[in-house]
């Protein structure tokens, strides 16, 4: 199926703005001029989300709300099976059916029970239907059918209450309308406005759809629905309102997927509380939404345990492939393009909180994010220049096969990975494959996933990898402060092909399995440190120079036997030193803390550094083997040599001992006995394995 791409180029203009004009969230007081570029920022993104709503929805004054008292409108009073209007209106009423046959504007008051409006309208003009305080009740079908007619609009009136419903059985006399399906069906292109209140029950299957565009530009709307809530073949926009939708199937939907220009959603206000079955919204091709606030439970929202990384038998490579899905039960989800410059979200979904087959940008809102699988998804790429995103439980919090971080703050917790960047193919467990010189790849050469961070304050709580690269990661700037994990087979910081740091602070905290540090010949220098055994959780770590200066203090929340800290203070040449515990009166952000306050600590290791990789454990300086599977194939090394295969926390044991132990982790690393088989064979040699069960 074609995917509309249109919408995303476009977003990449706004992309190369937004960097031009990228300002930082790492101090809270900007400059004139930093206020100034931030501003320009937020302009520019405006006008570049402006330019995308456009390029998906022309509105016209039709589509806005009148005044109809001024349209010479024709009056029509229901009353139960019966209804009133002007002889010379173009209105056939029979076997309680109204049928409206020519253009113009009818007003509608009363109730019509197990009846229903048709609009069969012979000229091209368009048909206004104005709900006046009506109750519309069809006992065989859709209440509301607008089946010819060169337009159509639904006005709500102002403070009244409007109810429409249909029948949970359909009775079709003409074969040619075996296609109605919802309360309000329009073969039409339909507009809903005005500021009264508007309740659905859509019996049958849906509440509101139209067969061509559906655009809402006001209105207070509530839809309960079998299936769909809100449907659109060609299009549905959504300029503001207020909606309430409980739906079985999809909340908001577009369907068309036969012309890839077509099928878009575009919401730019409004405020929305979706139930749903299956996917909150759903858009065929391209999701554009520049306002609004959404409150989202899609397929009973997240499940009280989510899988968690390492159900795969460890070592192993499964070959997957994409498959339809039968039921999505997706937040925000588009065949094509996400793009997103504000707005207020509360999603917790079954599946991904937001997914596109296509390419994902966030430029701003605010996100609370809770799901049972990822947070953020882009089969492609997902870009995020700004925006607060939270995410509170996810399988994997954000994922695309490139990711571009520019701005913003973003806290993500994850059963498996924190942030991922892959092609989607394969998915590995165990230690990564050892890849020679020869055969590595520059960063980002032919079309290799790659994780790039140029700026924003990011925190990581990742049971699995933290920062995730079946590829390769760039970092330029910003604040990046990663939780890994407990387990040996997962580390804070993974890749595959290389790290190439150039500025920005981040630390690393997690186990000593799979640690990993920076390419070799990374600009910026690191330092890791690897424990004798396991620190408790909320232990302070603090590196400061031979002044006596602060270069980091951070206390991770979670238990860790290695740390990974680089900043742009760390100078080839410098003498440091390390300690552990203490506390500090200083202010603290995500475990962070700012400059001074620290005190009480024990000092660890002094150490010179002489390259841009330093590895430490409590002797002193030591030196990353290649060997080791910690060590992946990016260049940056795992373990200390001295370490061994054993992780450094292991407790005493004899030679024999140590040998058995070995072969039992061995086998583990294999994949030929699980990480449960391995914990009962290390018990009967009086063995406690050092590594504690994930939180």
């Amino acid at each position: 199926m074609p995917k509309n791409k249109r919408m995303f180029k476009l977003a990449a203009t706004l992309l190369s703005a937004s960097l031009l004009f990228a300002c930082t969230n790492e101090t809270d007081k900007k400059t004139d001029t930093e206020q100034s570029t931030a501003a320009t920022s937020d302009l520019v993104v405006a006008e570049q989300m402006t330019s995308l709503v456009n390029n998906v929805v022309t509105y016209t004054d039709e589509d806005e709300y009148t005044e109809w008292q001024d349209e010479n409108p024709f009056e029509v009073e229901l009353s139960g099976d019966s209804a009133e209007f002007a002889s010379s209106a173009a209105i056939i009423f029979e076997d309680n059916v109204l049928t409206i046959k020519a253009g113009g504007t009818y007003v509608f008051t009363g109730n019509l029970d197990e009846g229903q409006i048709v609009v069969d309208s012979e000229d091209k003009k368009t048909v206004r239907l104005v709900l006046n305080g009506v109750e519309i009740n069809s006992s065989e079908n859709s209440a509301i059918y607008i089946k010819d007619a060169e337009k159509a609009v639904i006005s709500l009136a102002d403070g009244t209450e409007n109810s429409i419903s249909d029948s949970a059985n359909y009775v079709m006399d003409d074969s040619s309308d075996d296609e109605l399906d919802a309360a309000i069906f329009s073969k039409s292109d339909l507009t809903i406005n005005g500021s009264g209140q508007l309740t659905v029950t859509g019996n049958y299957k849906d509440g509101i759809a139209s067969k061509d565009e559906l655009k809402v530009t006001g209105g207070n709307i509530q839809v309960t629905a079998v299936d769909d809530g809100l449907k659109g073949r060609d299009l549905v926009a959504i300029k503001t309102g207020a909606f309430v939708i409980e739906a079985g199937g999809d909340g908001i939907k577009s369907t068309n997927d036969e012309d890839a220009t077509k099928g878009s959603i575009a919401l730019e206000g409004g405020t929305f509380d979706i139930t749903s079955g299956k996917d909150a919204i759903q858009a065929e091709t391209d999701l554009v939404v520049t306002d609004g606030t959404y409150t989202i439970l899609a397929g009973g929202g997240s499940p009280e345990t989510i899988k968690e990384a390492g159900d795969a038998a460890p070592g192993t490579a499964v070959e997957t492939e994409v498959v339809e899905e039968a039921e999505s039960t997706k937040g925000l989800k588009a065949g094509g393009a996400i793009d997103v410059s504000g707005g207020i979200f509360i999603i917790d979904s079954l599946d991904d909180a937001v997914n596109s087959n296509s390419d994902i940008t966030i430029a701003g809102g605010q996100w609370e994010i809770a799901t049972g699988e990822d947070g953020v998804h882009a089969d492609d790429s997902l870009v995020i220049t700004n925006g607060e995103i939270t995410v509170t439980r996810s399988y994997e919090g954000l994922e695309g096969n490139f990711i571009t971080i520019d701005d913003g703050t973003i806290d993500v917790t994850a059963t498996d990975d924190g942030i991922n960047v892959s092609d989607g193919t394969t998915v590995t467990t165990g230690p990564p494959v050892e890849v020679d010189e020869a055969d590595k790849v520059e960063i980002g050469e032919g079309g290799e996933p790659v994780m790039t961070i140029n700026g924003g304050f990011i925190t990581v709580d990742g049971l699995g990898d933290g920062l995730d690269a079946n590829g390769s990661i760039v970092m330029t700037g910003g604040t990046v402060l990663v939780e890994g994990p407990t387990r040996t087979m997962d580390g804070s910081i993974d890749y595959d092909n290389g790290f190439d740091l150039t500025g920005g602070v981040i630390i690393a905290a997690g186990s000593t399995g799979m640690v990993q540090a920076t390419s070799e010949e990374t600009a910026q220098e690191s330092v890791v440190m690897t424990f004798p055994e396991i620190q408790e959780a909320g232990t302070i770590v603090h590196l400061q120079d031979s002044e006596g200066t602060t270069i980091a203090t951070y206390a991770p929340s979670r238990e860790f036997s290695a740390i990974f800290i680089s900043t742009p203070d760390l100078e080839i040449g410098s003498s440091y030193t390390l300690s552990s515990g203490g506390t500090s009166s200083a202010e603290e952000t995500a475990g962070l803390y700012a400059d001074g306050g620290y005190e009480g600590g024990t000092e660890l290791v002094d150490f010179t550094i002489t390259e841009s990789v330093t590895w430490l454990n409590e002797d002193g300086i030591t030196e990353a083997s290649v060997e080791n599977p910690g060590g992946g194939a990016g260049g940056g090394g795992g373990m200390p040599r001295e370490a061994g295969a054993l992780p450094p926390d292991m407790p005493e044991m004899d030679e024999e001992t140590e040998q058995k132990v070995q072969e039992i982790r061995d086998q583990q690393m294999a994949g030929t006995i699980t990480e449960e088989q391995a914990q009962e064979q290390l018990a009967e040699l009086g063995i406690e394995m050092p590594t504690r069960p994930v939180q």
